[in-house]
């Protein structure tokens, strides 16, 4: 048989709630925030049940303790989703480290630079070491420059949460990222981008009476106005090729009026 599969412990409310307030007088604030001084206990909830609302203890340690009428529901959703946001704004802070050394060229000190600013840009602190070798321990000055020109170049993003200390034959300094106007730190998350609307299809029953249409317009567009084919072009509605009013053919015009051969 398999393990059972331990329950999880019930949530502990933080709030008592209606008749778990076990003190006789309380002081009350109304659902509107208005003070309402202080009452019995079940005058109080008596209230709140008036209202649809609960009485809920807010500051027990008082006397008498705060109880405020409310809806305890709502109140527990807006609580849970403030701390949901709070934790997920706290970012777990690494400690990165930036070596220097008392005579680092220009080139790998801009490249150093570049890497405790993307550092402190995702919310992490850096720790900068300046590195002494042999006779260099005798000038720590160089060390201590070093440190204030990486301040300059990263005081926009860091405050100085170390000052520059020797450790042995070195020299070291903790910087800290700035913190958000909403309290967060490193970076923000870009935005994701707009959605596009796509034009609605045409329903295929619609595209096939558009497309019955267009026939019908083609069709229309072979007729006259009386509704006749247009290569019958004369008033009669008979061919062109018959011109004399009789209907004879026109080849009779070379015969006699006789309507008998030439040759007679």
């Amino acid at each position: 048989m398999g393990r059972k599969r331990a329950r999880p412990a019930p949530r502990k409310e933080t709030h008592r709630v209606g008749r778990r307030i076990r003190v006789r007088e309380v002081r009350v604030i109304d659902a509107d925030g208005s003070q309402l001084g202080i009452m019995q206990t079940h005058d109080a909830m008596a209230r709140a049940d008036e209202q649809g609302l609960q009485l809920v203890e807010v500051n027990p340690k008082t006397s008498p303790p705060v109880c405020k009428i409310m809806d305890y529901g709502k109140f527990k959703y807006e609580t849970a989703k403030r701390d949901r946001e709070t934790k997920k704004n706290k970012k777990s802070q690494e400690l990165k480290e930036v070596k220097f050394r008392p005579k680092t060229h220009d080139h790998d000190f801009d490249f150093k630079v570049k890497h405790a600013r993307r550092f402190l840009e995702d919310g992490n602190k850096v720790r900068l070491l300046v590195q002494f070798r042999g006779r260099e321990i005798t000038h720590p000055e160089t060390g201590r420059d070093v440190l204030n020109r990486v301040v300059k170049e990263v005081m926009d993003l860091a405050t100085v949460g170390q000052i520059p200390a020797m450790e042995g034959n070195r020299m070291s300094m903790i910087l800290a990222p700035k913190p958000r106007r909403d309290g967060t730190v490193g970076r923000p998350k870009p935005a994701a981008p707009a959605k596009v609307a796509r034009p609605p299809r045409a329903a295929p029953d619609a595209v096939s009476e558009s497309k019955g249409t267009d026939a019908e317009e083609d069709e229309d567009d072979d007729l006259d106005e009386d509704g006749e084919d247009d290569d019958f072009d004369d008033e009669d509605g008979e061919d062109d090729d018959y011109d004399d009013e009789d209907g004879d053919d026109a080849d009779d015009e070379d015969g006699d009026e006789d309507g008998d051969d030439a040759d007679d």
